[in-house]
This record gives structure tokens, sequence and C-alpha cells, in this order.
């Protein structure tokens, strides 16, 4: 047992299937890859706004059924999953503002299907903040170009997320 107390830890890297094949010869160059990338994400920008416009329609339907006075369990789920669409793919596509803004409403939506009673003006807020953000002037904007809306939006998350955590 003495033997055992007095033996140091040993510690040893370990070496996934994915590293073993990243260091394997061959394959794409990283700039290369990155400039296909770049070109990828190029390609599909033109289609975006068709995208984030269904995206949109489908969380504003969900939040309608909220309005209507469906559960929360009726809607919640279905407009957190169209707003993590947003935040996922905005920056991406260059609307930093968009994927902001699509963050915060998710921290909000999260703590509704956690169960917290709905503050539905919350939830508008945020709607009306994703259209300001999808408008041409304000699409390549990032949060900190607009601090009252950012701080605005956070502070209506971080009084859900509290509300989540302590409640």
């Amino acid at each position: 047992m003495a033997d055992d107390q007095n033996q140091i830890a040993r510690i040893f890297p370990v070496e996934t299937r994915f590293q073993k094949i990243a260091q394997q010869p061959g394959g794409v160059p990283r700039d290369q890859a990155l400039r296909q990338a770049f070109a990828a994400v190029e390609a599909v920008k033109p289609g975006f706004d068709a995208w984030l416009d269904g995206e949109m329609q489908c969380l504003v339907d969900a939040v309608a059924r909220a309005q209507a006075g469906k559960p929360a369990a009726e809607w919640a789920e279905t407009a957190n999953l169209y707003s993590r669409h947003m935040r996922d793919v905005g920056t991406t596509m260059g609307y930093e503002l968009l994927s902001f803004v699509a963050n915060s409403l998710c921290e909000v939506l999260d703590a509704i299907e956690a169960g917290i009673p709905c503050n539905l003006e919350s939830v508008t807020c945020h709607l009306d903040a994703l259209v300001l953000a999808r408008q041409p002037e304000y699409r390549a904007l990032s949060p900190e170009q607009l601090p009252e809306l950012a701080s605005g939006l956070r502070s209506v998350a971080d009084r859900v997320s509290v509300v989540h955590t302590d409640g």
C-alpha cells in the first residue's frame, strides 16, 4: 500500500485517429484548403438571403404560436432551432451582428425551454433586432459598433439567465 502512494502518476499523450491521419503525407496543403473553403462560402452567399428569409419566417411563425397562447413546449424548441441555425452561420456569411443577436435569443429560448416563465417581450425584442441586423446597412457591423443594442440585448439575456440559474 505504501508503494502505491509513493508512485508518481504517469502522463502520456493520446494520439487520436484524426491526428494520425492529419500527419500523414499527402492531402491538401493548408493554403489550398483555405482557398477552397473561402470559394465554397462565396459560392453559397448569393442564396444566403433566401435561406435567411425562410429561417426568419419559421422563427416568426413559432413566436406567433406563443403569442396565440400555446405552451412554451410547443413553440420554444422550434424557435430555438431556427435561432441556432442563424447563429451558427451568420458570421461565416458576413453577418456578425445577426449571429450575436441570434445567440442572445438562443440564451433566452434556452431558459424558456428550461421552464422559466415566458417573457414574450424579450423574444419580440430579439426578433426586431434580427430584422435590423439583416438590413444592408447593418449586415457588416459587429456588436461593438452598436454598443447600445448589444448591451441592451445582453442585459435582457442576462436577466433571463439569472432567473434560470437562480430559479
